[in-house]
């Protein structure tokens, strides 16, 4: 969706090129209160809102409510650019336009997070952001619970609760004849090839025991019972369930060595 030609009723594929020359001089005309120069520089820069949309592609999202997002993103980056920073439009308005995108998804997430924890979120991102532009430094949650006066195991739980899910089938890398998902990346840590192998041997090992000691194992360790609530129940005392279940066990380490 997100690859087809007219979003938002725009052809992209007639969407204008500025050069950092006509931008930097449009960006003077902006600040001096000319509106046409601020929409020439808004339709100059939609290619730009158009190739940070396509990232979130696998979101599988409305390409025209991400295009809109975006649009509102590029305003506000034109509206908060410094000149005399010596950096590139581009450079200053992608990160803008990927947090608004960000918001709105989050916004929009089907997991729904209570708004006092989002606002805490948004706070801590805003400090750190903060310390990151005047630092150049990633901050620390100590550091980020310090400035909000919160603890720091409330900073962690409400950006944690933030974050976007990610589906299982979702691509980390793809080539021209393959790709690899998410789920290719996760260890199965209960169903490996060497339990698989134990659990077979295991149950070939049950089949050598005899009826009693079959039932026995049976109900200790597959329904989790007591050895008194074994004996009560087929009529035994709780040291012939003992002595039962020793020599099961050991008939099993037996066939399995």
């Amino acid at each position: 969706m997100i690859n087809r030609v007219e979003i938002c009723g725009v052809n992209t594929s007639k969407l204008p090129v500025l050069s950092n020359e006509e931008k930097d001089e449009l960006i003077k005309k902006i600040k001096n209160g000319d509106k046409k120069a601020r929409q020439d520089f808004i339709n100059g820069n939609l290619k730009l809102v158009l190739s940070v949309i396509k990232r979130f592609r696998c979101r599988n999202e409305n390409a025209d409510d991400l295009f809109q997002v975006g649009c509102v993103g590029l305003i506000k980056a034109i509206d908060n650019f410094d000149l005399s920073q010596n950096v590139q439009f581009s450079t200053y308005a992608v990160p803008m336009i990927v947090g608004e995108i960000r918001r709105y998804l989050r916004d929009n997430n089907p997991i729904r997070v209570s708004r006092s924890i989002r606002d805490l979120a948004y706070k801590a991102l805003m400090v750190k952001d903060s310390i990151i532009k005047e630092t150049q430094q990633e901050p620390t949650i100590d550091q980020i619970a310090k400035i909000l006066n919160v603890d720091k195991e409330e900073i962690a739980f409400s950006l944690d609760a933030i974050q976007d899910p990610v589906s299982l089938q979702e691509s980390v890398y793809g080539d021209s004849t393959d790709n690899i998902y998410i789920m290719d990346q996760i260890s199965d840590k209960k169903n490996t090839d060497e339990r698989w192998t134990d659990n077979i041997a295991i149950s070939e090992a049950m089949k050598k025991l005899n009826e009693k000691e079959k039932m026995i194992i049976n109900k200790r360790f597959f329904e989790c019972r007591t050895q008194m609530e074994v004996a009560e129940e087929i009529g035994i005392s709780q040291a012939q369930v003992s002595r039962l279940e020793k020599t099961a066990i050991n008939h099993i380490k037996r066939f399995y060595k």
